[in-house]
């Protein structure tokens, strides 16, 4: 894996769009309820007023990635939530930067408040994180025989392509009913 193939806002927009679908007030895959929406918004509003939304995403996040280990996690693989050890630490080292700078984001968060819908791939376009390529690479992914992952093809290269197909792959649940995207690690 090659340092620096990866952009780290869009990895930070796609885990954010999927954690704010994954809630229970929309696909009911993990146990938050609108943490990412509005009413997250005005419950961490006070006691956070310049980090909040940043605060909302580590808790929704670290969730997510709790239940997806509950649900399926292979050994020697990657989810969204669980990259290598390296990228994530890439990830947190931005997360200053993102704080510093947490108005350029004002509108994305607004947007994601405002979520609606049940077909993420279109969420996913909309916020325009995936591109066409992304979403042909999707179109050829299946769930596992007992349905709770969603297997991607290759080993993972640590590249952005990598990164929205295991975030696409969560469109392959249903609402109530999780799987797991991963990919196998080269170094395993």
């Amino acid at each position: 894996m090659k340092p620096g193939t990866i952009d780290f806002d869009r990895l930070l927009k796609l885990r954010l769009i999927v954690a704010r679908f994954g809630e229970m007030d929309l696909a009911k895959w993990w146990n938050t309820k609108g943490q990412l929406g509005r009413l997250g918004a005005a419950a961490l509003g006070r006691g956070f007023p310049r980090t909040r939304r940043f605060a909302q995403a580590r808790s929704v996040f670290a969730v997510a990635a709790h239940r997806c280990a509950e649900v399926f996690e292979p050994p020697g693989s990657v989810t969204l939530w669980r990259l290598p050890e390296t990228i994530e630490e890439e990830f947190d080292a931005r997360w200053e930067h993102w704080l510093d700078n947490a108005g350029e984001w004002t509108a994305f968060f607004a947007k994601l408040e405002s979520l609606s819908g049940t077909d993420l791939t279109a969420i996913l376009r909309a916020f325009e994180v995936v591109t066409d390529r992304d979403l042909e690479a999707y179109a050829r992914l299946r769930r596992s025989a007992e349905g709770r992952a969603v297997p991607l093809p290759g080993l993972f290269s640590g590249t952005d392509d990598d990164v929205a197909l295991l975030a696409l792959g969560f469109a392959r649940g249903e609402p109530g009913a999780l799987t797991v995207p991963y990919a196998r690690r080269a170094d395993a």
